[in-house]
């Protein structure tokens, strides 16, 4: 991870208000090529998190492995992941964010075709901590990445094409498993991430590097270069180059400046926050354990294959609102909406899970009616917004160690999440468990209202000043 860190002193600061024309600056081609292929990394996250849930079955039986070697074989990719996400920061300082996203892309093809051409359950977990560590890598350079090439008007809605690229990619594995399910061909479940993983190796090559990470490198020249092949206009790329030298100070140690800098610390936790937040929604409960939850419910099998593979398109759909309003509407109206829906329809599950509303049809599809509801509340809101926020409040030399900080706790959160739920399921019972989970997600709602920031519209240099400057998390941004 990264070593630098902001000087907290606020006298360079620029003006918090964005250039002319930013808000209204049109779609550029060069920076929508940029941001879609970077995105590709969020395809190839959902792929991986999609396509072990279909195959591990055919795994089991063709290496008769056990209950231990199975979750090894899940949980090899949350560990490779995790081990990624520490490194990444100080990979994309030192490499930065464009060879940092071509060796993940280099990773995501080689750990595909070792999942798929493994002849042990070993070979297998290798493979899989290999896409890990691609993940962890992409999960922390691509949303960086993103928002660092976006403009300001529109920096919201690219950095969620990240998290729709990832429910594509969990809908595609969903609908790849059940075709690949009637012959068994567990290896083409795995080995098809090569296909666009090849895709994503060869177009990273031709993205361009961000020029806030080439002005920390002192390539001033290039990175103005780059920023009006971003940009409309001169005037827009001169702007954003000077507000970006603004905040260039000398390099410090960000694990120093994480404990003696009060004002960076507040950014880091929040972030830490917000990953934690998402993960405690329940989302991947949802996402790992769908057949078993539609079991609890009273769905047969067929059910079970037919609801998970609406949940994977409720899921890709409701991405989309995020691309449409988060700039419109809003950071934390978003994400407080999010919440509220995701809680009210957990405590309506549970509530059918109790057997209050007996065993009938009706409360068969009225279960699946309110799990589709939390999935587009999570979809629209915390999915999207977490990673856009966490890309957003940190300081540009402390960024790379902000985000990993941040990317390690989403993985280590979703480790212990999908770890415990199978036991919560046993001690507490299906009822009480997502009574669990709807109490978190009303909680997380007083949480927004308190310490998280609005920052549509706001440039990333004035959200450091202010942070810098002191002023409370709420109100970093407007």
């Amino acid at each position: 991870m990264s070593d630098t860190v902001l000087n907290p002193s606020p006298s360079s600061a620029p003006s918090s208000a964005p250039p002319s024309g930013a808000v209204k600056a049109p779609m550029v081609r060069r920076m929508m090529f940029a941001v879609a292929l970077a995105a590709i990394a969020g395809l190839m996250f959902g792929l991986d998190v999609g396509v072990i849930s279909g195959a591990l079955g055919f795994i089991r039986d063709e290496f008769h492995a056990t209950d231990f070697e199975q979750s090894w074989i899940v949980s090899s990719m949350m560990f490779g992941a995790a081990v990624g996400a520490v490194g990444a920061g100080r990979m994309s300082y030192a490499f930065g964010r464009r060879r940092s996203l071509i060796f993940s892309a280099f990773l995501f093809v080689a750990g595909g075709l070792v999942c798929a051409l493994a002849s042990s359950v070993s070979e297998l977990i290798i493979g899989r901590a290999m896409l890990g560590l691609a993940i962890g890598i992409g999960s922390f350079v691509a949303p960086l990445y993103i928002s660092e090439v976006s403009d300001i008007s529109r920096r919201g809605s690219l950095v969620s094409m990240y998290q729709l690229m990832i429910t594509l990619g969990i809908l595609l594995a969903f609908v790849s498993n059940a075709i690949l399910s009637y012959s068994g061909s567990w290896r083409w479940m795995l080995g098809i991430m090569a296909i666009p993983g090849t895709f994503f190796l060869i177009g990273s090559f031709f993205l361009p590097d961000s020029p806030r990470w080439l002005m920390l490198r002192g390539r001033h020249d290039e990175a103005l270069s780059i920023m009006k092949e971003l940009r409309h206009n001169p005037e827009l790329a001169h702007q954003e180059i000077r507000d970006i030298q603004g905040q260039i100070h000398d390099r410090q140690r960000g694990l120093a400046m994480f404990l003696e800098n009060r004002n960076f610390r507040r950014a880091v936790l929040l972030g830490i926050a917000l990953q934690v937040m998402q993960q405690l929604t329940g989302i991947n409960v949802v996402m790992y354990y769908a057949p078993r939850i539609f079991q609890e419910v009273g769905f047969g099998s067929s059910g079970q294959i037919w609801g998970t593979a609406i949940v994977g398109v409720v899921n890709w759909l409701a991405t989309f609102i995020a691309i449409a309003f988060a700039d419109n509407w809003g950071r934390r109206p978003m994400l407080i909406t999010g919440f509220a829906i995701m809680s009210a329809g957990l405590a309506v599950l549970a509530t059918i899970m109790s057997g209050a509303a007996g065993n009938t049809d009706l409360s068969h599809y009225l279960a699946i009616s309110v799990l589709l509801c939390f999935i587009a509340g999570f979809a629209f809101s915390a999915g999207p917004l977490v990673w856009v926020l966490c890309s957003e409040i940190m300081p540009l030399q402390g960024r790379d160690f902000g985000i990993t900080c941040s990317t390690v706790t989403n993985w280590v959160t979703n480790m212990v999440v999908g770890a415990t739920f199978l036991g919560l399921l046993t001690t507490l019972g299906a009822s009480h468990t997502f009574w669990l989970y709807a109490g978190l997600n009303a909680l997380f709602i007083f949480m927004v209202l308190f310490f998280v920031p609005e920052t549509k519209g706001v440039s990333l240099e004035s959200i450091e000043t202010k942070l810098n400057q002191g002023v409370t998390l709420r109100n970093i941004g407007r």
